[in-house]
């Protein structure tokens, strides 16, 4: 089964950037949609970003929608993420999720495949 692994959280102060990376092992129909969810202290999982294969189907929350961008990178089968204007509110452990489908799906249960998540602290 195909693994994800997430890389480029850590700290930073409100107004900064961060670009985290999913890294999939192996390309398979598994990884035709990935997703990026998060999950702070005390709340319940909340999806973020996804795209599919093709990207041309990307979608975003409305707490992010302007001030993150995801894309692929096909060569290293991975897909990344660009935090820009971070706030506070975007403090949470992020992860990375995968499933086969042809359009971007924003439903934590619909995927089936799941990295181990990389923490994201902002400061205010």
């Amino acid at each position: 089964q195909v693994q994800l692994v997430e890389s480029g959280g850590g700290f930073v102060r409100a107004g900064g950037s961060l670009r985290l990376a999913c890294i999939a092992s192996v390309r398979t129909s598994e990884t035709d949609t990935t997703a990026w969810f998060r999950q702070a202290p005390g709340k319940e999982r909340e999806f973020v970003a996804a795209t599919t294969w093709s990207v041309v189907d990307t979608v975003y929350s409305d707490s992010v929608k302007g001030r993150f961008l995801m894309s692929r990178d096909y060569g290293m089968n991975a897909v990344h993420l660009q935090k820009n204007n971070l706030k506070p509110e975007d403090t949470a452990v992020y992860y990375c999720a995968a499933a086969p489908f042809t359009r971007a799906r924003r439903q934590a249960n619909e995927y089936v495949v799941w990295g181990r998540g990389t923490q994201v602290t902002v400061s205010s």
